[in-house]
């Protein structure tokens, strides 16, 4: 289930938003939260737009969009699909209702009335039963049709990323070599079964070339 969502400005860090979370959630997420503001810090223009990042028994999952980072602690089994459509519901309404006064914001959770649709959100999206039951009301029947193909955001261990040295900026680095690489695998591949294939059908070809030349020339 979602368990607790904050909202950033990317640049600085600066909190703009977040859930009021019970006593319980708060002791419960302690060190998560603490997690949290340590990823804040090192997200910069060039890290990935969309992250999975496993905790112990729970998963970070941030969305970028517009210099706004939306972030959101939740179960590990919980699905990425029901995550990242609840991510992408906040970051639209967020943009709607803020999105010019981001950048002038000075003081810490200066939005802190969007906690309103966070908290209504959040509910349809509690648990798995939760979201399918609201399905019909509320568009996620349509998630398998209608979301971006989760398998491609990224998934990190939490404990690599902070304590490795691994930086969010790396992580789209590698991800962009992964790409390269996979491209320059793809035409080598496409080479090679070229060269077998001249390999394969060369000799015939010179003996049918051979077969022409020789009844051109018996015949003329």
């Amino acid at each position: 289930m979602v368990r607790s969502t904050i909202v950033v400005r990317a640049s600085d860090a600066l909190p703009l938003a977040a859930s009021v979370d019970d006593e319980q959630t708060e002791q419960v997420l302690q060190e998560p939260k603490q997690q949290a503001k340590l990823l804040f810090r090192r997200i910069t223009t060039n890290s990935e737009p969309r992250l999975s990042i496993e905790s112990g028994a729970f998963t970070h999952h941030y969305l970028i969009a517009d210099n706004v980072v939306y972030l959101t602690i939740a179960d590990k089994s919980y699905p990425r699909k029901l995550a990242f459509s609840y991510l992408d519901e906040l970051s639209k309404e967020f943009a709607t209702s803020y999105g010019p006064k981001v950048e002038s914001a000075r003081r810490p959770y200066a939005f802190v009335g969007f906690d309103t649709f966070m908290s209504k959100t959040a509910r349809l999206y509690q648990d798995t039963r939760t979201a399918n039951a609201a399905g019909s009301s509320t568009g996620l029947d349509r998630l398998n049709d209608d979301l971006q193909d989760v398998t491609r955001i990224m998934t990190k261990n939490m404990e690599e990323l902070l304590w490795r040295g691994d930086s969010l900026d790396r992580m789209s680095h590698l991800s962009s070599s992964l790409r390269s690489e996979s491209e320059k695998y793809r035409k080598a591949a496409r080479n090679i079964n070229f060269q077998a294939m001249l390999r394969q059908y060369a000799p015939l070809g010179a003996i049918v070339l051979l077969i022409i030349i020789l009844l051109w020339w018996r015949f003329t």
